[in-house]
């Protein structure tokens, strides 16, 4: 994919010191409306990647000039998808942040959308060019995040915030932390990654000596844009970044053919994901490359992991009926008896399909004899379609030793399935 230059794709802040945009926060990404060429898109805001993509309209009618045919490598085991270039667009984040020069690159590739995996609609990615020309700070506990207009307005903001060194290479922040697998604590060069749900990611192919802590399990760890990515999963005793502390961490460990198309940088052994960024008040500075942290109350949170096995997917949206009670009335009868009257008021509305889209091996619910395309009926009692995809994916997280109880469809028969919740990969030493 070609870059573009500073003077090009830039976003510029139309007569204020600073905006606040509001953001959606969904399995620890963050999700933005961005306005291009008048029509409003929902993006993932990524610091792991340099380009703009969009990947799905759901429908809408977007205007799009200078079209140019292209192709994408990244993470996956496939070698690469086809897609376009567009530039020259029109881009707007409320009303005073704007790009007049807004250049971006389509996937053509349908089975690209992460849409059902997040439980809304996705459009697309954006990446450095959000981040290269104006300081931000991100703020996970109100769901908020500042641009400034120069540094003159940002630096009073940072002052009770650690300063970490950046290095912006490849359009991407990269930072050194510390990786203390079992007891030996080494220095290496991670990726800031807000766009990579796990707190770790490492390649074991790239460091020296490497050995998996166990236990460790083989796991489907996400989709990039060349495929699925997988891998094994496991903890590791410490992680350091600055003077901040992490004990027993989850650490993903995607396999050799899915980073074999990724044009890795220099000494590179990682990535640090949004389950670590979580824990700070973020903020930016792309142009000095600087990174600062403030601790915030997600700080001490334990690393929970998906201890049924079962990756959730939205397929869509279903009417179903609802039932309101109408308040009830009185009149007299004949006899001249008080009559109340209750009456009963059906609606229809729109509500999420949920079904299941993969099953890990040994797990509890593939043990419980959950399937792949199982639909969701109710968890624990409590009907899904009451529910969003996080929430789901919370009930996994939850107390190990937790009971759930299922209620499925499959081959339009309904099932009740029962398991456990069990930490496969607890730390040992």
């Amino acid at each position: 994919m070609g870059i573009f230059s500073h003077a090009q794709n830039a976003f510029e802040i139309n007569d204020a010191k600073k905006i606040v945009i509001p953001f959606k926060l969904i399995n620890n990404l963050i999700f933005i409306p961005i306005e291009v060429n008048g029509v409003e898109l929902t993006f993932l805001v990524d610091t792991g990647v340099n380009e703009t993509t969009i990947f799905s309209l759901e429908n809408k009618d977007l205007t799009l000039v200078n079209l140019e045919k292209t192709t994408f490598t990244g993470l996956g085991s496939n070698d690469s998808i086809e897609g376009f270039k567009s530039e020259n667009n029109t881009a707007k984040i409320g009303s005073n942040i704007i790009n007049k020069s807004f250049s971006f690159f389509i996937i053509s590739d349908q089975d690209f959308n992460i849409s059902s995996h997040v439980g809304i609609p996705v459009n697309g990615i954006i990446g450095y060019h959000f981040f290269k020309n104006h300081p931000i700070i991100i703020n996970y506990e109100t769901k908020k995040m500042t641009f400034f207009s120069d540094e003159e307005n940002f630096k009073p903001k940072t002052k009770k915030f650690e300063e970490i060194s950046l290095s912006i290479e490849r359009f991407k922040p990269y930072i050194q932390g510390d990786v203390e697998m079992t007891s030996e604590r080494k220095t290496s060069k991670l990726l800031i990654d807000l766009g990579n749900t796990d707190a770790i990611w490492l390649f074991p192919k790239l460091i020296e000596d490497f050995v998996y802590n166990r236990p460790n399990i083989d796991d489907y760890l996400g989709r990039g844009f060349n495929g699925d990515i997988y891998g094994k999963r496991s903890r590791i005793h410490t992680f350091y970044i600055g003077n901040f502390k992490f004990e027993k961490p989850l650490t993903a460990m995607p396999d050799e053919y899915s980073i074999q198309h990724l044009n890795l940088v220099k000494d590179r052994k990682g990535s640090v994901g949004s389950e670590i960024l979580r824990r700070f008040t973020v903020a930016f500075d792309y142009k000095n490359e600087k990174l600062y942290l403030k601790k915030n109350r997600n700080y001490n949170d334990s690393f929970h992991f998906n201890m049924s096995g079962i990756d959730f997917k939205q397929d869509g949206l279903q009417w179903e009926e609802d039932v309101m009670r109408v308040e009830a009335k009185t009149s007299i009868d004949l006899k001249g008896q008080q009559v109340i009257n209750n009456s009963l008021q059906y609606k229809f509305v729109l509500k999420p399909i949920f079904s299941i889209a993969g099953v890990r091996k040994d797990s509890p619910g593939a043990n419980a004899g959950l399937q792949k395309d199982d639909i969701l009926i109710k968890i624990n009692g409590k009907k899904t379609s009451d529910m969003t995809l996080q929430k789901i994916n919370e009930f996994m997280k939850s107390d190990e030793g937790r009971k759930i109880e299922m209620e499925i469809e499959r081959k339009l028969k309904k099932i009740n399935i029962s398991f456990i919740l069990e930490d496969p990969i607890p730390y040992q030493q």
